[in-house]
């Protein structure tokens, strides 16, 4: 499919390769990155540097990760201080603003014994720049640390129809003295379920000689140990990478050119999750919330040794996301895992595609996402919301006038 691509369009393919280069941040690499830097901004003032450190060193999940599998300790592990190459930048480039973006996790990261959290702050601000938070907040407390809790974004408070909590800090340069606009929060909460408005129900599939009969017996197990005796119908479809049909999507993700859905196609699962997805979505359909793993019936319990130990981790192991809620985070680890993202309607019985994902992202219909479906989530994932940034982008534009 690539060579394809290359062939076809050899002149975009170039400049798509020119714009999108893959350089690792490190002390080695800093001559070659201030080199493109500078011919990219071509003796431009007005410019504004986007990004953040990799956000593995500071994730809850990732420290966890480490304590877990005895890699790495935190103090050794050289991300935690990759977003010096981050102020090299700044300070060798002086763009007019920034903006710095990273899990929560960074806020409770300490190194040495130091949080590493006050440190960005106070180099950044010593690079010549005042910092804000994305909404009216003060930016320190009486004891003139920088206030943790004023730079996390709470997505769903800004129309976003999930619950992602990421820290923004925004950066201005000292010569600047337009004070920034704030994010003004929606005057309602978006959920799941106006989100995914439209789409076409879609089965999963069986990951071993999958047949709809088999994918039936299976989901309708599943629905009858929940008191779900009615039998829910769906069509013998599970999707594709492009779903022709009326595209009836929710506001920012319409485009009315489209005939159809692109990258809407169910994932294979084991006929066990199947039964486990349809009790899952229908006990949260009953009890207005999720299932934790002993809300389930025995014969349904995934056969692990430490379901007997307790203090039990991952209790909420298989999480239907709610119709009528923001979802949880989308974060790239969808790509391996679909059980912490099961679709509320119980005749699906399955985790959620790659184009739902992105609604729940408000990326656009019209984005199509390419490669191998692993990958796509990944993409998906990773991102900041699209909407979210055209918002931020608003207040960066306010600043440049």
């Amino acid at each position: 499919m690539l060579n394809n691509l290359t062939q076809k369009y050899p002149r975009l393919w170039e400049k798509a390769k020119n714009e999108a280069i893959q350089l690792e941040l490190k002390p080695g690499n800093q001559c070659k990155t201030k080199k493109l830097i500078r011919k990219a901004l071509g003796g431009a003032k007005k410019w504004v540097l986007l990004g953040g450190p990799p956000c593995q060193a500071y994730s809850l999940v990732g420290r966890a990760r480490r304590r877990n599998e005895n890699r790495i300790k935190f103090g050794k592990d050289k991300r935690h201080t990759l977003y010096k190459e981050y102020l090299h930048i700044l300070q060798g480039f002086k763009p007019a603003v920034f903006i710095m973006e990273n899990v929560k996790g960074i806020l409770s990261a300490k190194h040495k014994r130091k949080k590493i959290f006050q440190n960005i702050c106070a180099d950044l601000s010593e690079a010549g720049y005042r910092l804000y938070p994305l909404f009216g907040k003060s930016s320190r407390d009486k004891t003139n640390e920088w206030r943790k809790d004023s730079f996390i974004v709470k997505s769903e408070h800004f129309g976003i129809p999930q619950k992602r909590h990421r820290v923004f800090i925004l950066g201005v340069r000292n010569d600047i003295k337009k004070r920034p606009g704030f994010l003004s929060p929606s005057k309602k909460v978006v959920s799941l379920g106006t989100a995914l408005r439209g789409l076409t129900s879609i089965r999963s599939r069986l990951s071993t000689a999958d047949e709809f009969k088999k994918w039936l017996i299976a989901r309708n197990i599943g629905l009858k140990m929940a008191g779900l005796n009615t039998k829910n119908g769906i069509d013998n479809f599970s999707g594709a990478e492009f779903v022709k049909q009326k595209n009836d999507s929710a506001w920012f993700m319409a485009d009315s050119r489209l005939p159809g859905i692109l990258n809407h196609k169910s994932r294979s699962h084991l006929a066990t999750d199947v039964m486990r997805y349809a009790f899952a979505a229908v006990y949260a359909q009953k009890h207005g919330k999720s299932p934790t793993i002993f809300d389930f019936p025995v014969c349904l319990r995934p056969k692990h040794k430490n379901l007997a130990r307790p203090n039990v981790p991952f209790i909420d192991r298989f999480k239907v996301q709610l119709g009528n809620r923001p979802s949880s985070t989308i974060t790239s680890h969808i790509s391996k895992d679909g059980h912490y993202y099961i679709h509320p309607d119980p005749a699906q019985a399955r985790s959620l595609t790659v184009r739902e994902a992105a609604r729940l992202q408000t990326f656009p219909d019209n984005y199509r996402f390419e490669g191998p479906r692993t990958e796509q989530y990944k993409q998906v994932g990773n991102a900041v919301p699209p909407l979210l940034a055209t918002k931020v982008a608003k207040i960066v534009a306010e600043i440049l006038k």
